[in-house]
Formats: structure tokens, C-alpha cells, sequence
């Protein structure tokens, strides 16, 4: 979005954080790059971070959604409070905030609303229980946004990435096809532009997850996948 003149602002919970990738992003090309607080935690600071930003852009077109929670199953299982604070992060308050962009995006006539869920949704998978039952959530909800409202002006982009080598599965065994940061960018952004409803990063992730819903229970029950 910098490389191609956007002008963008950017909200998150650290704010040292914020200003290093707002410079960067006017390096690359960005005409006006503004940040703002806002943390999926704390659902009074999200009117607040899209009025800022609305201001600091004279409206808005586009909303992008990549934060989030994430921990190994084995993690989520030891660590009730841990859990909690997934689900809800994850599901309820991200619907939240969508829901307060979905609203100042319809008043302006429109908009597109872009989401990050996961292919962790597509099916219920023993290294996923309850992270992918979270994003299974997230993802009915962007379906059903999207046939209630494409017709009034809003267009719903639900991303569903597979493996992406990011901080967030550092550490973590790669699996075949894992992403690249800018490939997975590139393409979501080409969706983002064409208003296509799903779409899935890096590509072989819609044939493997086709694959894998049409798995019988049995099978799903006996593989580690």
C-alpha cells in the first residue's frame, strides 16, 4: 500500500512500535502515514482509534485486520486464563471491532473491510482445537457480513492464510507451501482491489484445505495434521 502512494494510519497497543513502522512505511512511498492506540483487548479504545483515523485521513475506504492471539494447543490446554483471553480476543472482540468499522464504513456510502482469519477454521484439527474454533467463528461472521451488506456499498475480504513465516510462528515447524510476508501481502492486497470475497495466502492453501474438508471424520480422528 506505501509503494503504491497509500496514505494510511496505522493502530496497534505499542506505540514505539507504531512510530518505527509509520517511518518506515513513509520511506517506502506513503504520502501520510498517521498511528493511533488501539489494543483487541480493550474494547473502549476501538471508536476511538477509528475516529482517529477517520480524521487523520478525511474518512476511510479501507480497513485492514491482521491482529490477534495466537499459542500452541499444548499451551491453550495448561492455561485456562491464556484460552479466555484467545477466544475472546480472537472471535468476540475482533467481531466487535469489525462491527464499529463495518458501521463508519456504511455511513460514508462504503468501503471494504478486511479480515485476517486462518485456515485453521476450515475444520475442526487436533493442533487447532480452539485457536481454529475461534477463527471458525471469525469466518462464518465475515460470510454473513458479506451477504448482508455487499449490496449496500460494503465489500468483505476474509483472508485465510496457511503458515506464514512471521514472528508469530517463529520457532514453529514449517510445513509445505508456508508463506513469505510480501507474497502473502501482494496477494491479499490484489483481493483487497478486486473485492474478492475469500481468499486464501500463499494459493496451494485453497487446494489443501479442499482436500482436508473432504476428509472423513474417521480419517481427521487418526491424522496429526
Amino acid at each position: 500500500m506505501a509503494e503504491r502512494g497509500d496514505s494510511l494510519v496505522l493502530l496497534g497497543r505499542d506505540a514505539a512500535d507504531l512510530e518505527k513502522s509509520a517511518r518506515d512505511l513513509e520511506v517506502r512511498g506513503a504520502p501520510r502515514v498517521a498511528s493511533a492506540p488501539c489494543d483487541l483487548e480493550r474494547i473502549e479504545t476501538f471508536a476511538p482509534a477509528l475516529e482517529a483515523a477517520e480524521v487523520a485521513l478525511g474518512g476511510l475506504d479501507t480497513v485492514v485486520v491482521t491482529a490477534g492471539l495466537f499459542a500452541t494447543q499444548d499451551r491453550l490446554e495448561s492455561d485456562p486464563d491464556l484460552t479466555r483471553r484467545l477466544l475472546v480476543t480472537d472471535f468476540a472482540n475482533t467481531v466487535l471491532f469489525c462491527e464499529e468499522a463495518r458501521r463508519r464504513l456504511l455511513a460514508k456510502g462504503g468501503g471494504t473491510l478486511c479480515v485476517f482469519s486462518s485456515v485453521a477454521g476450515e475444520r475442526g484439527r487436533k493442533p487447532v482445537v480452539l485457536y481454529g474454533a475461534a477463527k471458525a467463528g471469525l469466518t462464518r461472521y465475515l460470510e454473513g457480513l458479506d451477504h448482508r451488506f455487499r449490496a449496500a456499498g460494503l465489500r468483505t475480504v476474509c483472508v485465510k492464510p496457511g503458515f506464514v513465516r512471521t514472528s508469530m510462528t517463529e520457532g514453529l515447524p514449517a510445513p509445505p507451501f508456508a508463506g513469505e510476508p510480501d507474497a502473502v501481502a501482494r496477494r491479499v492486497l490484489g483481493a483487497i482491489d478486486r473485492g474478492t470475497p475469500v481468499v486464501y495466502a500463499p494459493a496451494p492453501w485453497a487446494l489443501v484445505m479442499t482436500v482436508i474438508r473432504l476428509l472423513p471424520r474417521a480419517l481427521m480422528r487418526r491424522v496429526a495434521f
